[in-house]
């Protein structure tokens, strides 16, 4: 392991290579997929590097051909995938989709990951060097789910002491069908976890189902006193930040007319840490959240382009009322005459 140039965000995580059906319809009746990518942490890591920063993707995958699909599939948005490492051992995971919402009883999901290549990520088995390269590292609660090696390595990472190195960003994405009988804990692991980080996103489905805890933002701000910062998503509504020492922030997420219903929670992430890197106002940070989950939500696939950088911070800076007068649909991200008025540039047909 060598020294790792310094980037802007590191991401920890298993991505898996995704087959999406061709068709609509149950996984039985689906003749033929379409082959592509999956995965929380390096979505994020993606959509950064394509809205301009430095990032790079920490995991493992098998010595296979789908191993080989990920990396370079993942390079290709820019992302610095030289701390990946290969298991001549173990496989990369795969797995199969509906093209129906997640939200849906016909919604199918049926993965193959159980012995994969990134289950076997332990403390001292990654690029240590490659962790602390970045001014943030991003985790999520998908990789301690994976086994007792994955948990002990976030326990590791999320532990608070003096030395950690980067800010640690945790998204806590919790995924009831990953906490069965035979995960290394159950999903109240993930409040521990999130206890040690310095930025915490989470869902308020996701406090209740995982911990319980119910009653708004403030609820969970009270279940996780100590992150600096907590993002509480609060799904169609919009989205409330929390920070020490300041009163809480909400912002009302866009109104979009959505193509997929998918990879919007990890492009939230990825435009709040742009934003963050930049050092722009809370309310800024939360908006572009919801720009760069508009864009993942107006294209077919779980990642989008992002809008460009002006485009964007136009849209941010628009006053409360023409905000939530917003309505985005396919194609909003292109760019656009560098004089065009903002609250124009965004009408859909």
């Amino acid at each position: 392991m060598t020294a790792q140039a310094p980037v802007d965000v590191v991401a920890l995580g298993e991505s898996m290579v995704t087959f999406l059906p061709a068709r609509p319809g149950r996984l039985a009746d689906v003749p033929s997929f379409d082959r592509g990518i999956g995965g929380a942490e390096s979505n994020v890591v993606c959509a950064l590097a394509a809205a301009g920063h430095t990032t790079r993707w920490v995991s493992r995958v098998g010595a296979d051909g789908f191993g080989d699909h990920l990396v370079e599939t993942i390079a290709r948005y820019g992302v610095d995938t030289s701390a990946v490492g290969r298991d001549p051992h173990r496989p990369t995971g795969i797995y199969f989709r509906t093209a129906d919402d997640r939200d849906t009883d016909a919604h199918e999901v049926v993965y193959y990951r159980a012995g994969s290549a990134a289950s076997a990520m332990a403390p001292g088995s990654v690029d240590e060097d490659a962790l602390a390269s970045g001014r943030i590292l991003h985790l999520s609660g998908i990789t301690p789910a994976l086994s007792a090696d994955c948990l002990a390595l976030v326990r590791h990472l999320c532990a608070r002491r003096a030395d950690r190195g980067p800010l640690v960003s945790f998204d806590v994405n919790h995924r009831p069908g990953l906490w069965k009988d035979d995960a290394p804990a159950d999903p109240s692991v993930l409040l521990d976890l999130a206890r040690g980080a310095d930025l915490v996103f989470v869902g308020e489905d996701e406090a209740a189902a995982a911990w319980g805890v119910t009653g708004g933002s403030d609820a969970i701000r009270a279940a996780l006193p100590e992150p600096e910062t907590l993002v509480v998503k609060q799904g169609s509504r919009g989205a409330t930040l929390h920070r020490h020492g300041e009163d809480p922030v909400f912002q009302a997420a866009l109104k979009v007319d959505v193509v997929a219903p998918v990879g919007a929670g990890d492009a939230f992430a990825a435009g709040f840490l742009s934003a963050t890197l930049r050092g722009l106002p809370a309310a800024h940070r939360l908006r572009h959240g919801h720009l760069m989950a508009a864009a993942a939500l107006t294209v077919p696939g779980d990642l989008a382009p992002p809008p460009a950088r002006a485009h964007a911070d136009r849209l941010a800076a628009l006053d409360d009322a023409a905000w939530e007068t917003l309505r985005l649909g396919p194609g909003w991200t292109e760019r656009v005459p560098e004089d065009t008025e903002a609250e124009e540039e965004v009408r859909t047909p």
